[in-house]
């Protein structure tokens, strides 16, 4: 009898630990012309100038097709890389361009990325969870605040929360320390449909919604995933956009230094 006590007890554990534990970071699958390829395919096509455009992301009904024609290549799990290649007198057209373009430049207009910057004061928001629960920022006075800005169709702001847990929660689970993470311009059902996907791989986070871009328009444009690190007197002190090699490990660095003083 002990020794079956001690299996339920055993097996319990596992299945606690398991579902702790966050899955490994979907594969990105790469399609060129509609045809899954390599990043081998990629790179040839970048050297030899063929690349019209490359976006990371899919819609759910684009994702659906893709599953209907390749099958078990395309899971709910992976991440999605469309890149357009021109054809070749699209080529010869581009050339041709940016040849004049290279003969006339054209002063480059500098896209703006943030509303609010570092040393500004945090613009107040009343945040609702996923769960139906509400968070006031002015209420976390006190404690260190990452607020993320995301959505359910971005790419590689679903890349940078597999890797949240590691490199941002777990280090600060005993401090004063909250992360937000907003989904920006999205219905409630969209949103709380990829939070069920994310929660079973272990990205247990306070999920919020911005359906009408409330909080966004207070705070950036453009781009996402952006982040603001803000203090506990309520100052942002540190902001970061896309989703680069090393940025989670700067904004721990930073949130490090707040939590310190």
């Amino acid at each position: 009898m002990k020794k079956i006590i001690l299996l339920a007890i055993f097996l319990i554990a596992q299945s606690f630990y398991a579902q702790n534990q966050v899955a490994k970071k979907p594969e990105t699958v790469i399609i060129i012309n509609n045809e899954i390829a390599t990043m081998d395919q990629v790179m040839k096509y970048g050297n030899e100038g063929y690349i019209k455009s490359m976006n990371k992301g899919v819609s759910e009904e684009k994702r659906n097709e893709l599953a209907k024609k390749f099958g078990d290549k395309i899971g709910d799990r992976e991440f999605i890389l469309v890149v357009e290649v021109f054809t070749e007198q699209e080529k010869i057209e581009n050339d041709k361009k940016i040849k004049d373009n290279a003969l006339d430049p054209k002063p480059q207009v500098e896209q703006k990325q943030f509303l609010l910057n570092i040393n500004d004061k945090a613009k107040d928001f009343t945040l609702k969870l996923v769960d139906g629960k509400e968070v006031k920022l002015s209420d976390l006075k006190g404690k260190v605040v990452l607020v993320n800005f995301w959505a359910t169709w971005c790419a590689p702001c679903l890349q940078e929360f597999y890797d949240v847990p590691s490199k941002i929660l777990e280090p600060f689970k005993n401090d004063n320390f909250v992360f937000l993470a907003i989904s920006s311009g999205e219905k409630e059902t969209a949103v709380a449909k990829k939070v069920v996907k994310l929660k079973n791989d272990g990205l247990n986070f306070n999920f919020g919604i911005d359906p009408n871009n409330i909080i966004w328009n207070q705070y950036a444009t453009n781009a996402i995933p952006k982040n603001f690190l803000i203090d506990q007197n309520g100052i942002i002190q540190y902001v970061a956009v896309g989703n680069a090699e090393g940025n989670l490990d700067k904004i721990a660095s930073e949130i490090k230094k707040l939590l310190s003083k």
